[in-house]
């Protein structure tokens, strides 16, 4: 979804988070997808911040290195944003066509968002019809805005690497294309899809399998960091290990537990309070699961203390669960193990310039 600024031509997935700067290259065969090139590079914690690019100049040479070292040649890539910056809503029109609604789209907008409409970008998907409080007919619209300033800073980072960003796209999107492509969802179903990176946190509700909630919330992995970081006096490198190791040296094993339980409880209640809000302005009575991915998906304890909070089903996503590796290329077993974090980029990987 979102901006698309070319014909369809083949791209591979780029996705630049806080934390990590993650590439993914997939082609598409008669069975699904094939697995051309993937690979994972850190960024330290000063580069991006809350998801606002603080040094420009050394997370162009993390993305060149990776291209180097993936052995890239494609020059055209998908990207993703996220935050504040980015606005989505769902809202209810009358009935017109997409051409209509094209020329139209700013004014309605205009009500909708809290920025300036000059200084956004606007796209949006029509997602069906349906009867309105008076009876008549009105179309269900996605609509989606997002800061110009935050999409020429993560455009501009991109060309300055060498590529062309011929689509930008939404992490919340990404993941909902990813999860899509990789599973069987019935219609009836409803489906929590949480994205929890480094600084933010995604939340995407499907419904009838197209988006009915979203929301972003500013809390990742680096809130577990940073507090292991202070209340047990470590560094923030040190810090980092503690948070992603079973039993890290030197660190007292029940004070981990504790820092850890305690954020992992503070996710979890940004979570329930999201699908509480979505349960009470839809009328929806309950949801069928919640799927976790992002770097801190599989952060120790956290998937059991959701499904005990919420009394549903809550597992990892596996981006790559439709997609053919060749055990030849890559280390099968390393890719499973940081699946999660791939989701983003596998879920721009599958995007074709020109689609919605």
């Amino acid at each position: 979804m979102l901006f698309s600024f070319s014909k369809a031509r083949p791209l591979f997935g780029l996705d630049i988070g806080s934390s990590a700067v993650k590439i993914v290259q997939l082609r598409e065969t008669k069975k699904g997808y094939f697995l051309e090139k993937f690979g994972i590079k850190p960024l330290a914690p000063e580069m991006i911040v809350d998801g606002t690019v603080m040094d420009a100049g050394r997370v162009v040479e993390a993305v060149k290195e990776l291209l180097a070292e993936q052995k890239v040649k494609l020059k055209d890539v998908a990207i993703a944003i996220s935050g504040h910056s980015v606005i989505v809503k769902k809202i209810n029109l009358p009935v017109m066509t997409e051409e209509e609604l094209e020329e139209s789209i700013k004014w309605e907008a205009e009500q909708y968002i809290p920025f300036d409409i000059n200084d956004v970008n606007i796209d949006f998907h029509i997602l069906g019809t349906n009867e309105g409080q008076d009876g008549q007919a009105q179309m269900s619209v996605l609509l989606v805005a997002a800061k110009k300033d935050k999409l020429n800073e993560y455009t501009s980072l991109v060309a300055e690497a060498g590529l062309t960003p011929l689509v930008v796209d939404v992490d919340a999107f990404a993941i909902e294309n990813m999860y899509g492509v990789n599973n069987d969802v019935q219609e009836s179903e409803v489906i929590a899809l949480v994205n929890i990176g480094a600084s933010v946190m995604n939340i995407n509700i499907l419904k009838n399998t197209m988006s009915a909630f979203t929301r972003d919330i500013s809390i990742g992995g680096n809130r577990y960091t940073e507090t292991i970081q202070k209340e047990l006096n470590l560094s923030y490198q040190d810090a980092e290990q503690a948070k992603l190791l079973e039993s890290p040296e030197n660190v007292n094993p029940e004070a981990l537990a504790a820092v850890m339980n305690a954020v992992n409880a503070e996710v979890a209640g940004e979570i329930v309070r999201s699908i509480d809000y979505f349960k009470t302005t839809t009328m929806q009575e309950s949801i069928d699961k919640v799927v976790l991915c992002g770097g801190a998906a599989k952060v120790k304890g956290l998937v059991s203390l959701l499904g005990e909070r919420l009394g549903v089903g809550v597992e990892l996503a596996n981006p790559f669960n439709r997609v053919e590796i060749d055990a030849k290329l890559f280390n099968i077993e390393q890719i499973q193990d940081v699946a999660p974090q791939a989701a983003v980029g596998v879920g721009l990987a599958m995007r074709k310039t020109g689609d919605r």
